[in-house]
């Protein structure tokens, strides 16, 4: 159930009238990385997100999806329900993994860039969506990036987000299921409607996380290299070089 229906329908106007000026096909696959094929993954597509879900890690490889201005103004409440995703095939996390751990349970896609429809709440509370997370880096640094790109959703009308973990050859694991922990996080974003287009990406290391956000920034081409994947390749070359290679902080509205 829908609490603010007229958001959702706004936002989903929203989507309908820039599929005019760019493919709703074409955003779609800009928030799909494109992988070497060799990690395990299951692709589910959820109402606000798709995740690449390991079953072997019991976590994302990444959660990939688009946050238009309509829906950073929902008014659906957090939920708190974390749970199992009914799509997932094979081990995943429960609640007691977490417990006791030292670690949050640490969203991927944000529940509040969720609140626009009842649905994408409740799914963005499932382990599918979940890595575990030093503290102060979920309550810090991280959330304070979630909050700054909805700001820039507002501004620029819509962003592209996609963002996971990043773990170490042999992860530290906690729980009975085993959960990896990662050893960093990444975050892409594309601006793909603020002329000139721009792009800017961020790496964290699973630490408390408390210096200035601009600490953080990096050139999408820094994260490509950092995870194996390749980012935004639906854009043309020429495009997709240009805003993955330049890093400038000052360009995103504060």
């Amino acid at each position: 159930m829908y609490l603010d229906d007229g958001t959702r329908r706004q936002a989903e106007s929203d989507k309908s009238v820039r599929a005019g000026s760019v493919n709703a096909t074409l955003v779609e696959r800009l928030q799909t990385p494109v992988t070497d094929g060799t990690t395990q993954e299951q692709i589910i597509k959820h109402a606000g997100y798709t995740v690449s879900y390991n079953k072997q890690t019991r976590l994302p490889n990444w959660v990939g999806y688009e946050l238009t201005r309509a829906e950073t103004r929902g008014r659906q409440e957090r939920t708190d329900r974390f749970t199992a995703d009914p799509q997932v095939k094979g081990p995943a996390a429960t609640n007691d993994d977490y417990s006791r751990s030292g670690y949050d349970k640490g969203h991927i896609a944000p529940a509040a860039d969720m609140k626009w429809s009842g649905r994408a709440m409740k799914e963005s509370f499932y382990f599918s969506n979940i890595c575990p997370q030093h503290p102060r880096l979920n309550r810090q640094g991280w959330k304070e990036l979630e909050e700054k790109a909805r700001d820039w959703a507002v501004a620029d009308s819509a962003i592209i987000i996609v963002s996971g973990p990043i773990l170490a050859k042999r992860p530290k694991t906690i729980g009975r299921n085993q959960v990896a922990v990662p050893q960093r996080f990444f975050k892409v974003i594309l601006s793909p409607f603020a002329k000139p287009m721009r792009a800017i990406g961020f790496l964290f290391d699973n630490a408390p996380a408390t210096a200035p956000l601009r600490t953080y920034a990096v050139t999408v081409d820094s994260v490509e290299r950092a995870t194996g994947m390749d980012f935004f390749a639906a854009l043309p070359d020429s495009v997709e070089h240009r805003v993955e290679s330049d890093l400038n902080f000052a360009l995103w509205p504060n």
